[in-house]
């Protein structure tokens, strides 16, 4: 290798170097929420910050399953309730199982698209929608049909069709295209 050949190696390694490192100074300066012991960065979407939960492993392989990574890769804004591993756990045994096989995928897709609202909406949205609405507020999910948020202290739940709570344990993790509010207890429509 001759020395102009080394010279632009050295360059291109050289530019590299000080192209990751504007990169990770940019992402060391968003406001990150830890989400299962993973920062979750604003400049990624759904989905890239998701596969870093260590508590979201469950819903992962769901959205996998469902065939939904790439319309929570696209533009949004979504509102996704994501249940931890452990609201999946509370389920009764064989439940996750069973929704994961191919043949089940319909009934998995409608419940996940059941934990997605069109929009994005903050914790502080969906509260002054509660105090609007005296207590209670209905939002409709992408899968149809309407999910209620109520208030108790300064805790936020959710209820589903079927008259299950989930409390919402991390509000406003922020997402290129939209925002996540950890839940503990899976919604069903």
């Amino acid at each position: 290798m001759n020395t102009r050949s080394k010279i632009a190696v050295l360059g291109m390694v050289a530019l590299s170097f000080a192209f990751s490192g504007k990169v990770t100074a940019q992402v060391m300066k968003e406001k990150t929420v830890m989400v299962g012991g993973a920062p979750m960065y604003p400049s990624k979407n759904i989905i890239e910050n998701a596969v870093n939960s260590k508590d979201h492993k469950t819903l992962v392989a769901a959205v996998k399953a469902a065939g939904l990574v790439e319309t929570l890769q696209g533009a949004g804004p979504f509102t996704v309730l994501a249940p931890t591993d452990a609201a999946f756990a509370k389920l009764p045994k064989g439940t996750v199982e069973t929704l994961v096989k191919p043949e089940n995928k319909e009934m998995l897709t409608k419940i996940l698209t059941y934990h997605v609202l069109a929009g994005k909406y903050s914790a502080k949205d969906i509260w002054a929608a509660v105090k609007a609405g005296n207590g209670k507020s209905m939002m409709k999910t992408v899968e149809g049909e309407g999910l209620t948020f109520w208030t108790k202290g300064k805790d936020l739940y959710i209820q589903d069709a079927k008259g299950n709570n989930a409390k919402v344990t991390i509000a406003d993790v922020n997402q290129s295209n939209g925002v996540i509010h950890v839940i503990d207890t899976v919604l069903m429509p």
